[in-house]
């Protein structure tokens, strides 16, 4: 992460902003804390749109009418934003602050300590995730249409991890808006902007074609897969194809051998999540989850949130202590 642009604390509305977590294309994010009339606070994540973006009206439509989509979801697997709006002239999107680490965080500081994920709790992981999933796709407004929201960016560094073993996908309605943003750059940067999420995009999206939740499914396959296979699908450098061109032609390899119970069965989830054409691939989220759900209870792979927690504490204690404080 860069510096922080101005100096810690400081006010910003009704948040005390307290560190600076980092910067992206779109929004400095900050940990802040939200203060009350009464004097009440709580911890919450606070993105703030960059003063060049939040001064594009389209730009700022389209964010704040995903962000009101993405307000209308509450649930245990998804992280809630409860407050969007502006102060001191910068627009800004308040939300959930999940202690803990994304799974793309996750899987380097298993790779530098050299300790693997249980399988068992990757599979939950994706479970918890298509929950999540399965809820904000079903999601109707209060006169019974569908909202029709669609995450676009399901992949590692979205789903959160908490030290408790809560899992929950994060940033609904903030891929759209990047979307557009890429749409007005140049080739080069739009090939910057994707390099990593291409890696997880379903073939149509990678086509530019319309999308539906059969998108996320993809993703979340891939994810399934990466887990199983303890290594990226999509592999970059010298002699192969960029991930967007990869994620186009949709070559899916079949999972290696490595031991995992019932691999058949497994295989035959991954694969039909990750079929090229979208009217052969699970029909929602809820049917992979199903199957998946089926899967470990046949391997005898169930887990609990409150045993990912400890496997967390066990593992990484003293960075949770450390991160923490």
């Amino acid at each position: 992460a860069s510096a922080a642009p101005t100096r810690l604390p400081r006010s910003f509305g009704r948040y005390a902003l307290f560190y600076f977590i980092g910067r992206g294309g779109m929004a400095e994010i900050y940990l802040a804390r939200q203060k009350t009339d009464l004097g009440a606070t709580r911890l919450c994540v606070v993105k703030q749109i960059l003063p060049g973006l939040a001064g594009d009206p389209e730009f700022s439509e389209m964010l704040v009418h995903e962000a009101k989509l993405a307000a209308r979801l509450n649930h245990a697997n998804v992280v809630q934003v409860f407050d969007l709006g502006r102060a001191d002239e910068r627009l800004f999107i308040a939300m959930e602050y999940v202690e803990g680490f994304d799974l793309n965080d996750l899987l380097r500081r298993c790779s530098r300590d050299k300790v693997p994920l249980p399988f068992e709790l990757g599979v939950h992981v994706v479970r918890e995730a298509l929950r999540g999933l399965d809820y904000a796709h079903r999601r109707t407004g209060d006169d019974g249409t569908a909202l029709g929201i669609v995450h676009r960016d399901v992949s590692p560094s979205n789903l959160l991890v908490s030290f408790e073993g809560e899992v929950k996908v994060c940033d609904f309605g903030i891929a759209r808006a990047n979307d557009m943003l890429s749409v007005r750059t140049s080739q080069h940067e739009i090939d910057e902007a994707v390099r990593g999420k291409a890696g997880y995009m379903s073939p149509e999206h990678a086509r530019g074609e319309t999308i539906d939740a059969r998108a996320d499914v993809y993703a979340t396959g891939i994810v399934l897969w990466e887990l199983a296979a303890g290594r990226r699908m999509y592999r970059t450098g010298e002699g192969r194809d960029s991930l967007l061109e990869q994620a186009r032609r949709a070559e899916i390899p079949p999972l290696p051998d490595s031991g995992l119970p019932d691999a058949g069965r497994l295989q035959e989830i991954v694969s039909k999540a990750l079929a090229g054409d979208s009217s052969a691939r699970y029909a929602n989220a809820a049917a992979m989850l199903r199957d998946l759900e089926g899967y470990a209870v046949s391997a005898k792979l169930m887990t609990s949130p409150l045993q990912l927690g400890d496997w967390l504490e066990r593992t990484f204690g003293e960075d949770i202590v450390a991160k923490r404080r």
